[in-house]
């Protein structure tokens, strides 16, 4: 059989399957056309997008440079890192409310508080986080390594109950500063607040050396990878850019010495029951702070409370280099060294000097051009050669000196010493924030008063330390030079700043300066210093057993609303050991102690009284430390079963002493 054959097809349908083809191919060309652009043109554009949606980029924290204590002091011991301060890594804790179903939320949030701990006042407010629309909410900061697990355990398994995205709860890891010691060198450390700067991400620096070296300190932040998934911890990524720590700072203070220094310093200020105190102790050679206390100290982890309280105020300040005071007695000492340089000068010359050591010189008088009132002693001496002045601490003595210095020199001359030869009334440039220069009295110039800073009375009251205003590393700068032979030095508390083994500062070969005083010239000012802390002398409680010592006490009245007080005092004690070849110099000052008397010790208030003993206890402490063998086993003070009156240091000078005064004197 024969099959029906189709029907034609006719010029109308071939025109429309042309249409419908040419549509298609169009159409698919189209397609072509925008998937090109889509992927090729505008690939990464898109890209970038899609991976926004994915991926983020967070920073990464770096390591604020550390502080370490001078482990290299003890000769002969290895040097061990032992820090001061250190950044220890601590945790944020986040969540991701649109990742938390509306339904979970308060009972995360209600478990969550519980594990945190958080106060039922505070609660609500927290709360409010999970309901924001946001993808990043932070709840906690500075969390422990052991809370964030304890936290991550708890979660694991509630998410994974509840079939919760993992990472809507995360940590991202921050750094913070530790001591490791407390509050030990908190004055000088101080710390940074809790709150980085907004723009820079940089930590903010409350004062002290914090603030003084920030710029070495500072980090740059790094920056990570992560993709946002259920499975993906945002706490994870791929570094892109690796965090730059801080340069690390070596310093010349010892942890061991510094503890020793302010644990018998707030011994001796509350023995005294004075307002304060502080001390500083230095390698006369090198000039290396190896301590440097204050009472009351700063506590860097409550900074806010010191900051907040007016009271507190002035713990945040480091006294030893801002509270200038009058010097008072432990000046002569700088007074005689002055006058010996003027004789060298005199002698230079030709001409006669201005005194001899050993000279008998009237010191019962205490007249002086230009003052209303006479000098005095704490007793009557008639007759004073240099070593008994410095023994009794004569304020007559000294006096008569600075008045044959400036007849003989002129005021200039001897302002110039003060300032040239010890730097008085310039600033040490010791490394620290705000140092005061102090003030030295200058002729021709005023007073903001209108009252000339130097006038006629002026040379005998800056020979027994007042009318002068001093900081006390410059004191005890002043006494290094008579320690060490003559040298000037540099105070210093930096030793090296490191940063990836690189050096970028490097002090460690700090050592003698230039010559200021003739090495017999400091003999001679050591020896009457000797007879300070030895029987008849100022100050026997800063006789320090088994070793010999050379020093100075020194009172002085402090201004209370712009006058001097008889009832308010600072009192210091100032000296080296051992005596000939000294190992460290030690300034202690007590702020303002207890008014009183001390029957058979004398007037509480006196350095040689209150003052010495702290002098004695740390500078024992330190010498044993440092491993210097005892250089007078037998200097124990009278009275002591170990003591040999006849093997003793300085034993025959002190009675030569003695009798020599009897003889001029009349009476020991």
């Amino acid at each position: 059989m024969v099959g029906t054959p189709s029907p034609p097809v006719g010029s109308a349908d071939r025109k429309r399957l042309l249409f419908v083809a040419v549509f298609l191919f169009v159409l698919f060309g189209l397609l072509i056309v925008r998937f090109y652009q889509i992927q090729i043109v505008e690939g990464e554009k898109w890209k970038q997008i899609a991976m926004s949606q994915h991926e983020t980029i967070v920073t990464e924290p770096f390591m604020r440079g550390s502080f370490f204590s001078n482990t290299s002091i003890k000769k002969g011991h290895p040097e061990a890192e032992q820090p001061f301060v250190i950044d220890v890594m601590k945790f944020h804790l986040f969540i991701d409310p649109d990742s938390i179903p509306v339904e979970a939320r308060s009972q995360m949030a209600a478990e969550l508080f519980d594990l945190l701990k958080i106060p039922t006042s505070e609660r609500n407010e927290l709360r409010a986080e999970f309901d924001r629309k946001s993808r990043s909410r932070k709840l906690a900061s500075w969390m422990e390594r052991e809370e964030k697990e304890k936290i991550l355990s708890w979660w694991n398994e509630f998410a994974k109950q509840r079939k919760i995205a993992r990472n809507a709860l995360y940590f991202l890891s921050d750094y913070k500063r530790s001591y490791p010691f407390g509050t030990l060198l908190g004055s000088v450390l101080h710390t940074v607040q809790e709150e980085r700067d907004p723009q820079t991400r940089q930590n903010l620096p409350t004062g002290g050396l914090e603030m003084l070296f920030n710029s070495y300190l500072e980090g740059k932040e790094g920056k990570r990878l992560i993709t946002r998934s259920p499975r993906h911890p945002l706490d994870t990524g791929k570094i892109l850019v690796a965090p730059e720590n801080g340069a690390d700072i070596y310093l010349t203070v010892n942890h061991y010495l510094q503890a020793v220094t302010e644990s018998e310093l707030k011994k001796g200020v509350e023995s005294a029951k004075a307002r304060g105190g502080w001390a500083v102790m230095m390698d006369p050679y090198t000039g290396e702070v190896f301590a440097l206390a204050q009472v009351p100290s700063f506590n860097p982890a409550r900074y806010a409370d010191y900051y907040n309280d007016p009271k507190l105020q002035e713990c945040t300040r480091i006294k030893a280099v801002t509270d200038c005071y009058e010097p008072g007695s432990i000046f002569k000492p700088i007074t005689v060294a002055i006058c010996m340089r003027a004789n060298e000068e005199l002698k230079r010359n030709g001409k006669r000097p201005i005194f001899s050591p050993d000279e008998k010189i009237a010191t019962a008088n205490g007249w002086f051009p230009g003052r209303s009132t006479p000098l005095k002693d704490g007793r009557v001496h008639q007759y004073l050669n240099m070593n008994l002045a410095l023994q009794k601490s004569s304020n007559i003595y000294m006096a008569r000196l600075a008045q044959r210095l400036v007849d003989t020199m002129g005021d200039e001359w001897y302002r110039a010493a003060l300032q040239n030869l010890f730097g008085f009334g310039v600033k040490t440039k010791i490394e620290l924030p705000a140092e005061s220069p102090g003030l030295l009295p200058t002729p021709g110039k005023l007073h903001p008063n209108g009252k000339l800073e130097w006038s006629v009375p002026t040379p005998f009251s800056l020979a027994i330390g007042h009318n002068i205003l001093i900081n006390s590393v410059q004191m005890a700068r002043a006494y290094a030079i008579l320690a060490n032979g003559g040298y000037a030095i540099r105070p210093h508390i930096i030793r090296k700043i490191v940063k990836n083994g690189a050096v970028l500062v490097d002090n460690t070969g700090f050592g003698l300066g230039e010559r200021i005083l003739d090495e017999a010239m400091t003999k001679q000012i050591v020896r009457g210093m000797k007879f300070v802390t030895k029987e008849g002398g100022s100050s026997k409680r800063a006789d320090i057993m088994g070793y010999t010592e050379a020093g100075k006490s020194g009172t002085a009245e402090l201004v209370i609303n712009g006058i001097y007080s008889k009832d308010h005092q600072i009192s210091s004690f100032l000296g080296f050991a051992p005596a000939d070849k000294p190992r460290i110099v030690l300034i202690v000052s007590i702020d303002d102690p207890e008014k009183k008397f001390i029957p058979g010790v004398g007037k509480h208030q006196l350095g040689g009284v209150c003052a010495a003993p702290v002098f004695r206890e740390i500078a024992y402490r330190a010498l044993q430390y440092l491993g210097v063998a005892p250089d007078d086993p037998y200097g124990y003070p009278p009275g002591d079963p170990r003591r040999d009156s006849k093997k003793a240091d300085w034993a025959k000078e002190v009675q030569d002493l003695k009798s020599l005064y009897v003889q001029w004197n009349g009476g020991e």
